[in-house]
């Protein structure tokens, strides 16, 4: 794979996530899944309120149907599936799948139209240039984007353009689950290899999966025996590069997308970059951590949990 390639991949994850994504600490995403009612969200930092997870679940996943928890985990990948599958249920009992898909999509455009104003200029034509990807991409392996194109298009401009950003954004989560998982990762491995990687402190962002931390002592045991992780529980130079491999893959697998915009990507970049900071500086998506865009990872939609408070949230459930 060429290094143009990687780093356009990666400048386009990096473009499209709050646009996409924003959806998760909208302040108009809570409102709505409240008035259906779910609880509020839980936490907030920075003046950025993070995901209820009963909501989180229920809403992302009704793209592929109203699936039971099972196959919500499978297709989420990196949460917990003891904290999924109950979350979920108690969703399906508080709404129905065309109820929470219309409320989804509603927040979405009133948070981009409050951001980003009724008709920005370039909207019709960022639209097309993501609708052109999206529709390159491959489906096989990709349930949460073939769950997304299942629902067509909105007819509002911002909902069509969140629209297409979602799909961009979904293609590449499938593509990032399938490399790890046959990467020879598993989920709670892979969140761990992760945080490192960022630039984040172990054991900082793993939590927010659901996952404990007796699950985080042995899947740091498991990492560090092969190598990946020393005794401190530090990310040695051989798991970066297993982890770095992994984004590369993703990067690959990203490869439609990316030649179906052929040069018209910086184009689309030039419209996109500047939305996404706005969405950030708008408080509804989290202020990115230093480095990690440059690196690439990406924190995407972190429920904002520490340790403790995950402890709090998640155990009385497992």
């Amino acid at each position: 794979m060429t290094a143009d390639l990687r780093t356009n991949a990666r400048r386009l994850r990096n473009a499209v996530e709050p646009l996409a994504a924003g959806v998760y600490f909208a302040p108009e995403a809570h409102q709505a899944y409240t008035a259906l009612g779910f609880d509020p969200s839980p936490v907030a930092q920075d003046g950025v309120a993070r995901p209820e997870m009963t909501a989180y679940f229920t809403s992302r996943g009704a793209c592929m149907g109203h699936i039971p928890g099972e196959v919500a985990a499978a297709a989420f990948g990196c949460f917990n599936p003891g904290v999924v599958i109950p979350d979920l249920a108690a969703g399906w009992q508080i709404t129905d799948r065309k109820t929470i898909l219309a409320a989804r999509e509603r927040s979405a455009t009133a948070m981009l139209t409050r951001i980003l104003g009724e008709r920005p200029d370039g909207l019709v034509r960022a639209t097309d240039l993501l609708r052109r990807a999206a529709a390159a991409a491959t489906w096989p392996a990709h349930p949460i984007y073939s769950g997304l194109r299942s629902l067509g298009f909105p007819d509002h401009p911002m909902g069509a353009l969140w629209r297409a950003a979602d799909l961009v954004r979904e293609h590449r989560g499938d593509s990032h689950v399938i490399s790890w998982a046959v990467g020879g990762a598993d989920a709670v491995e892979i969140l761990l290899l992760t945080e490192q990687w960022w630039g984040l402190p172990a054991r900082s962002y793993t939590p927010s999966r659901g996952w404990t931390t007796t699950d985080m002592d042995a899947g740091l045991q498991r990492l560090a025996q092969r190598g990946l992780m020393s005794s401190d529980e530090e990310l040695t130079d051989a798991g970066r590069a297993f982890r770095e491999e992994i984004e590369v893959r993703t990067d690959e697998l990203e490869r439609p997308l990316l030649d179906a915009l052929g040069a018209d990507l910086d184009e689309l970049l030039f419209y996109l970059d500047p939305w996404s900071e706005a969405i950030i500086a708008g408080h509804s998506y989290p202020t990115r951590v230093a480095g990690i865009y440059n690196v690439g990872g990406g924190p995407h939609f972190g429920s904002g949990l520490t340790i403790d408070t995950a402890a709090e949230h998640y155990e009385n459930k497992i």
